[in-house]
């Protein structure tokens, strides 16, 4: 483990406790995505950052930003991160507290529709087909 994310790990814990209503309405989403084989991790420490939620498989990370982001220091700091993220190879999907209250489950697709189709390997194979008997007929 990196030691930037070793010394985050009692942070992550406290969050993982004290998660924002927006933050709940996704996560609950989010765990009900995994039948479909899709896997999220919440407050996942990345670097000397935790990211809301988390995406391993293909380093997707969800910030969901409430009213203090709008600020201009703020602004520059989620600039900072998102592209210092970017540089470790994750991208970033930025939402508001608003996106979430408005429509949680369009929320919530925006980030599917951001990862491949479900697994192959997820889906019942299909069933064989049985071919009609056929008669010799000499």
């Amino acid at each position: 483990m990196r030691e930037r994310e070793f010394r985050s790990r009692p942070h992550v814990k406290a969050l993982r406790s004290q998660l924002t209503k927006a933050e709940v309405l996704i996560w609950a989403r989010l765990k009900a995505a995994r039948k479909n084989g899709y896997r999220f991790r919440r407050q996942h420490p990345i670097d000397d950052f935790i990211v809301d939620f988390a995406n391993l498989e293909h380093k997707i990370a969800i910030e969901i930003d409430g009213a203090t982001h709008s600020e201009d220091h703020e602004i520059d700091r989620d600039l900072h991160r998102t592209h210092k993220l970017n540089q470790l190879g994750w991208t970033v999907m930025r939402m508001t507290n608003l996106d979430v209250y408005r429509d949680p489950d369009e929320a919530v697709d925006g980030i599917l529709r951001m990862l491949p189709p479900p697994s192959a390997s997820l889906t019942p194979p299909p069933q064989a087909v049985e071919e009609a008997p056929t008669s010799e007929k000499e």
